[in-house]
């Protein structure tokens, strides 16, 4: 677990880098000596239209790597090669803010049955993974609090996020993996970065 300090140097981090770029174009990578954040995590940084919150661009790496370090990439990732979204722009910078999810490792969720594996799932505290062959889908654990899903819906848009339909969670070769994540963001553009405590 992260503590307040080490969860807004995260955050500042990530709107640093794309600061960094817009001012020189340069990718190089600032480093930290804190142990904490030198860890090996997978991490999500998304960005929010403020004060709306609407999605402007969410990019990860489940694969564990240098926590900081791997802020910085998805942070640029998230600014400039979300395929949702076109590039953001230097004048946006003042009306989005910055949100880090630092997540566990992955579990496989098993269940003799679909209505089994769904009480396996806990909505405010669960992010999700699909797998099916070449379908992969992911939705962190915040998105069905902020939608306002129930595990049935959370379930059919993790389908749909993986291009696949809900007749999938009933095909014997959908894996499905649940993690959880750790949340800090901007209150405000630029502004006091808080946690986020989904339940």
């Amino acid at each position: 677990m992260l503590n307040l300090e080490e969860g807004t140097l995260l955050v500042k981090s990530a709107r640093g880098i794309v600061e960094k770029f817009y001012k020189n174009k340069s990718l190089e990578l600032k480093k930290t000596k804190n142990g904490k954040l030198n860890e090996k995590h997978g991490v999500f940084v998304t960005i929010k239209k403020f004060p709306s919150r609407i999605l402007r661009g969410c990019i990860g790496f489940m694969s564990p790597t240098c926590l900081y370090e791997a802020v910085q990439h998805a942070a640029l990732s998230a600014a400039f090669e979300d395929t949702r979204f076109p590039s953001l722009q230097k004048k946006e910078l003042g009306s989005v803010i910055f949100e880090v999810s630092v997540v566990t490792e992955p579990m496989l969720v098993s269940g003799e049955n679909l209505d089994e594996l769904k009480k396996k799932i806990e909505i405010g505290c669960d992010g999700l993974i699909i797998s099916n062959g070449p379908y992969n889908g992911l939705l962190l654990p915040q998105v069905p609090i902020e939608q306002k899903w129930d595990v049935d819906v959370f379930l059919e848009n993790l389908c749909y996020k993986a291009g696949m339909t809900p007749n999938f969670l009933n095909d014997e070769n959908t894996k499905i993996w649940k993690f959880q994540c750790q949340i800090f963001v901007e209150c405000e553009p630029n502004g006091r970065v808080e946690e986020i405590k989904l339940r």
